[in-house]
This record gives structure tokens, sequence and C-alpha cells, in this order.
């Protein structure tokens, strides 16, 4: 198997080398976070205070087209080293993946494995896409994201990021059949299908993802409309766009309907603004969260925990304990290659805030630099602040953090 899966990589780039209208990208990213871990946190007593981590990933992007049909391969190399710096739902700053566990195709292989490092290479994207007059069809390795999230993200359900995650460049893709078709009226269908393995390793419905999303312009807004089966439960959803003075506001409603016959209301409301304050650019926005599998209160331990939430957590479809939540936030620019990012986000049961500010450098088109500070503004027992860990008196998820993301594009 190994020698196969080796073979593949050298056939795929082999090919991708060769193709005359072929187009190659390249991305260097090297990420690193440094973490001061309060007295009562589990890590500290383990690792000690402060953590580091770091990763270094090369992402090679290969496009060819050929009259109607677009081939699309992408391969990452990427080293992860460190002290595993942990965090609570929701203070998750790098989604970096490293597997395929339960992805129909593994094309995950690592090269090298230690107590504080992992060498792995894998393909994030291995997809063909067919363009036939109104019809769309890709099918293979790639993403999807639907939603009109801001920071929440809860008519995303194939890896949405996290609200706190740095790099938002690539989101992680899926093994997928997603078939698109414009209809007369300007608006659009698609029907996507999204395979996954269960716990026994097996491809099965109940892993799956079968879905359809309506979209057409109403007036000078838009409005969507998803059905759907992820996993065993029923999702319905509804998307909406409309421009108010000169912001826009975008709004998402998603009723999931478990497979016991409870029913869960989730959503988002947000709303954003471009100005020009002093001769300098300032985009603001303010989203309001609603959870419908999050808890009132947190519980003394996580195995209390209603059990959807906790396969939401699980999977990466949520980063949040609790039912509602505040974010305001914006970016100046203090210089044409300068500009500054500020995030609160407000937990409105137990008061606790997250603040994430970023300094970001663009010295031309091919760079960019990031500096972060991430501060949970909180107690322990708070979701930011320190989430008791079942049977002491220990936390996860406090402690502030402070990052590097560099990129470079040729």
């Amino acid at each position: 198997m190994t020698r196969y899966r080796q073979g593949l990589v050298l056939l795929l780039w082999a090919a991708a080398a060769a193709a005359p209208a072929a187009e190659l990208d390249v991305r260097l990213k090297y990420f690193a976070a440094l973490g001061w871990l309060p007295e009562e946190d589990l890590q500290r007593r383990s690792s000690g205070t402060p953590v580091f981590d770091d990763n270094l990933d090369l992402r090679l992007m290969f496009r060819h087209d050929a009259d109607d049909v677009t081939w699309i391969v992408d391969h990452s190399t990427t080293l992860v080293r460190g002290d595993g710096l942990g965090g609570a739902a929701g203070v998750t700053l790098d989604q970096t993946q490293l597997d395929d566990d339960r992805r129909l195709a593994d094309l995950t292989w690592t090269l090298d494995d230690g107590d504080n490092h992992r060498l792995l290479h894998r393909f994030d994207r291995l997809a063909v896409r067919v363009r036939r007059g109104r019809w769309n069809v890709t099918a293979g390795r790639q993403a999807v994201s639907w939603g009109n999230g801001l920071v929440f993200q809860p008519l995303d359900l194939f890896n949405p990021f996290a609200p706190t995650t740095v790099d938002q460049d690539y989101k992680a893709g899926d093994d997928l059949l997603l078939v698109e078709r414009a209809l007369d009226a300007g608006g659009s269908v698609q029907v996507l299908a999204v395979a996954r393995r269960d716990d026994d390793d097996d491809v099965t419905a109940d892993a799956g993802s079968l879905a359809a999303k309506w979209h057409r312009f109403v007036g000078m807004g838009e409005l969507e409309l998803v059905a759907g089966r992820h996993y065993r439960d029923r999702v319905f959803g509804a998307a909406l766009r409309f421009p108010v003075g000169s912001a826009l506001m975008r709004s998402d409603l998603v009723a999931t309907r478990l497979d016991g016959g409870d029913w869960r209301l989730s959503g988002i409301l947000n709303l954003d603004y471009s100005l020009v304050l002093g001769q300098r650019n300032v985009y603001l926005f303010g989203e309001y969260f609603h959870n419908g599998f999050g808890v009132d209160r947190l519980p003394a331990t996580p195995a209390a925990y209603p059990q959807p939430l906790t396969d939401r957590l699980g999977r990466g479809e949520l980063f949040n304990l609790m039912r509602d939540y505040l974010a305001l936030g914006g970016t100046i620019e203090w210089h044409p290659l300068w500009s500054q990012a500020l995030t609160l986000i407000g937990n409105l049961h137990d008061g606790s805030l997250l603040l994430q500010t970023q300094l970001s450098h663009e010295p031309g088109d091919h760079q960019r630099l990031e500096l972060g500070l991430v501060a949970p503004l909180g107690g322990p027992g708070d979701e930011f602040g320190g989430v008791p860990v079942m049977g002491t008196d220990l936390t996860v998820g406090g402690g502030t953090r402070a990052y590097l993301r560099w990129a470079y594009y040729f």
C-alpha cells in the first residue's frame, strides 16, 4: 500500500508537470503560537508554561483546463511540532488537517512521527470539474462553504473554520459530488453528496451527507433554501442577504431534526459596513449567534454535555459550548501595507469574553506577515476563562496566546 501511494503521488505530479495548459501555484506558510497557561490549567501540570507550537506547510496547487474540464490537485507537506497547545472549544488558532480518518479516501501519509513532532503529506484537493451549458459537476476531494456567517457558521456543515482560526486561506476538502445548475430566473440549484466513514471504518449513509440548496435573487437581496440529511439528522435552512443603506445584513436560520425526533434551532444575524475615517479605510461588523445545541450553564464535568453537542464538537462542526454569543469587530488600514483587525466575542450567559487582535503586513502581492494576540477575559469555570475538567479542580482553555503567521505565494 505504501508503494502504491507513493506511486500515485509521483504519477499525479508527473502528469501536472507535463500538462501543456497547466497552472501551478505554491504557498509556503509558517505558523507559531506561544501560550501562557494559568495555574489551574491541566496542560500546565504536564508541560509547564509557557508552551510553544509551530508548523511549516508547503502547499502545491495545480489547475489544468481542457475545454469544459478542469483538473484540481492541491498537495500539502506539513511539519507540526510543539507542546500540543490545547484550547477549549472556541479557542482554536490552527486547523491544520492531520488525517483522513473519516473521509472516503485516505490521502494522508505520515513520513515521520515522534513525541513532539509529525511530518506528513496529503492531497487536500483532488477533483475534476465538468462544465456543460448550465450544468457544473465536481467530483472528488473539494471544499464547499454554505452560509453567511462572519464569525460563526451554523449553516456551514462541512469543515467550518472556528471563530478564532488564523489561517483561513484554504478550507479542508471533503470527498464529494457536487452538481450545480443555473436557472432561467437567474438563480441556481446545488445538490451535494459527501461520503464519510463511520466508527467501524465503513462507508455508510449514516456517516455521510446529502443536501440541496436553492439560490435566487430577490429584489436587491439574495435568498437561499437548504434541505438535506447530515449524518442521521435532517437539516433545513434558510439564508438571506440584503442591503441596509450602505451596509449589508445577512442571516442564517437552521432547524435540525435529530435522529431521536427532537428539534434544535440555530442561527446568526450580522451586519457589516465599510467607511473611510480620517483618510483610512475602516471595516466594522457585528454578529449575533444562537447555538441550538449549547447549554445555558456549563456543567461540572464534560461528561454531562448533551450528546448532540458532544457529537458536533468532536466532528469539528461546532466550537462553542453555550447558547448565545455576540461578536463585534473590525479592521482599520493604518497604512497601505499595514492593517489591524480586532474581534471581541462575548458569551451572553456567563459574561466571559474572548479578545483577538491581529496586525497584518503585506509588502506585496506574494507575501503576508501576521502577528496576533488572543486573550480570554473570564474566570475559571467560564467558557472563555477555563472549562472544568471532570473530577478535578483543573481547567482547560484558559491563558493568553500570541501567534505569528507568515505566508509566501509564488
